[in-house]
């Protein structure tokens, strides 16, 4: 497989350097790159500390800045960060209002923060996101998986830690917009982690795995590839009956490029999506679109609906200034 590397030993560690020069006006690297920190930290502010393996990028790292994560720490390639990690981040980034894991549903992330929080020696709460509808157990987890929801936690719990929510509250908050969030995936190519060269599952040219995770684990099944707007009625069909929303709710609607799929492709998916929800007579009132919780080089996207409410259109719509999320409000 061609790959733009000089080695498979030292690609995270280069590609950790080169988007903190890039990005040096928010953000600053750890020692050792155990974790990446917001630059300027807000006194009083709770501190919002996320991670996971890298190849999801730009999660987590991507949302380290005003309005998101305070600190985010990567571990190799698909692989959970270690308890150290966290703990040095939590030193580096509580300014005394105490600290908030928010965590995806995956069996070393979950164990490995949960560590950190008992060691930490400081005041930790945690969110866990668990918004894959495709199954409910697979090969990382028990329970569901945490996929691009993820980021909607992130983003809104975010905002509220910005303007000085104490942190029972944001541990309130960031369960309740998990519990409103859903999300589904279909792969059409797999992924090829550097270490291993290969792609790390098979597609045949006609095949598509329909409710894939972020780390090419196997979905609900695999079926023939189909066109666009089957697979979005399969996709928000499973995400709608899940999630219950009522007629005349307003949503946030995620679609979500896994690294190896062109705008084009991922617009004509939200126009799919879109006369869908219309359908069901639900309004997607906010929207975002791009390759934001990636899977490496997996070709596919995912969806994920959001319901909204007031508060939560607010949160939503504060300002974020981070690598990969910008706006004002």
């Amino acid at each position: 497989m061609k790959m733009l590397i000089n080695s498979t030993e030292t690609v995270l560690a280069e590609s950790l350097d080169g988007f903190a020069a890039a990005h040096t006006d928010i953000l600053l690297l750890g020692a050792e790159r155990k974790f990446v920190r917001r630059r300027a930290l807000k006194p009083g502010k709770v501190a919002l500390i996320s991670g996971g393996g890298s190849g999801h990028e730009p999660l987590h790292a991507g949302y380290v800045g005003l309005g998101m994560l305070d600190a985010a720490c990567p571990g190799q390639v698909f692989t959970s960060p270690t308890p150290d990690q966290m703990i040095e981040a939590a030193e580096a980034v509580d300014t005394g209002a105490g600290v908030l894991f928010i965590v995806k549903n995956y069996e070393g992330d979950r164990m490995n923060f949960t560590m950190a929080a008992e060691m930490a020696g400081r005041e930790v709460a945690t969110i866990v996101t668990d918004d894959d509808v495709a199954v409910e157990n697979s090969t990382y987890t028990t329970g569901r998986r945490g996929v691009a929801g993820t980021l909607i936690v992130e983003k809104m719990v975010g905002a509220a830690a910005e303007i000085g929510t104490p942190l029972a509250a944001l541990k309130v908050l960031g369960d309740d917009v998990n519990r409103r969030t859903r999300s589904m995936g279909v792969a059409l190519l797999p992924c090829t982690v550097p270490a291993a060269g290969r792609p790390n599952f098979t597609l045949a040219d006609d095949e598509m795995e329909m409710g894939v995770g972020i780390h090419g684990e196997p979905g609900r099944r695999r079926v023939p590839l189909a066109g666009a707007d089957a697979i979005a009625e399969e996709l928000l069909g499973a995400i709608l009956k899940d999630l219950a929303p009522k007629r005349g709710s307003e949503v946030l609607l995620l679609v979500n490029g896994f690294g190896a799929t062109p705008l084009i492709q991922l617009y004509l998916m939200v126009n799919s999506a879109k006369r869908i929800l219309d359908g069901a007579g639900i309004t997607a009132t906010r929207f975002l679109t791009g390759s934001y919780v990636t899977a490496l080089d997996m070709a596919g996207a995912s969806v994920t609906v959001s319901v909204l409410d007031d508060r939560a259109k607010a949160l939503w719509d504060a300002p974020v200034h981070t690598a990969a999320l910008r706006w004002d409000a």
